[in-house]
């Protein structure tokens, strides 16, 4: 899944694109209200991060524009103002929730579970492909009713093969997806992380799922 952090406070915004990255996300950031706007109409994000008290253009406003132009991603505010009001004014601008400053991580982390969960019907639901299992809110996986021990990056790699089973994924896909914007997707780490994934889930089994589409990228198949 992928997320955009738009906060201005660069330690702060890269506190949570890293634990973020850690359980497994990709992320991408913005440090101003106008960057954060063009990021979200211009990518596709599982859900925004929102500081209110930006440059350029304060959080409400990007809020407000993004619902006027049908982007309905869900966004958690982050601020330090936590009144009624200021609370009141944050969800009416279009927002999901709101979450005060300062705040744990693993409040912040449970926030963003919830509403990916509730962002869609079927996210926090398993995905199953031919005899693999994914468990999208505990992060587990299972081949033929085995758990496959998959790294953070893996099991997201996966994740996204999952949910688009027999669709080829060209590199740059997987790289938007899996990776955040900045990543070189002419590099050869997706090919490596792709075979890593292949053996842990493909090796120990007859029926193979991750297949190579030469010269254009990957697909998952029953063959």
């Amino acid at each position: 899944m992928r997320i955009l952090v738009v906060e201005d406070e660069k330690k702060v915004a890269s506190f949570i694109k890293r634990g973020l990255e850690e359980e497994g996300f990709t992320v991408d950031a913005a440090f101003d209200g106008e960057e954060g706007l063009y990021m979200a109409e211009t990518n596709s994000y599982d859900l925004i991060l929102m500081d209110i008290m930006l440059p350029k253009m304060d959080g409400l406003a990007v809020v407000q524009k993004l619902r006027e132009r049908k982007i309905m991603s869900p966004v958690l505010c982050l601020t330090a103002k936590d009144t009624v009001d200021d609370i009141v004014s944050g969800l009416n601008s279009g927002s999901d929730d709101y979450l005060t400053k300062p705040f744990a991580f693993a409040e912040l982390l449970a926030r963003v579970r919830a509403l990916l969960r509730r962002g869609s019907q079927d996210r926090g639901a398993e995905l199953t492909f031919a005899d693999l299992r994914l468990d999208p809110v505990a992060h587990k996986v299972w081949r033929n009713n085995k758990e496959l021990d998959l790294t953070a990056k893996e099991y997201a790699l996966l994740e996204y093969f999952m949910r688009n089973p027999h669709q080829i994924l060209t590199r740059t896909m997987i790289a938007e997806h899996v990776w955040d914007y900045t990543f070189d997707s002419f590099t050869n780490i997706i090919d490596v992380y792709v075979n890593y994934l292949r053996k842990k889930v493909d090796r120990d089994f007859e029926k193979k799922l991750i297949h190579t589409v030469r010269g254009v990228g990957y697909v998952l198949k029953e063959e």
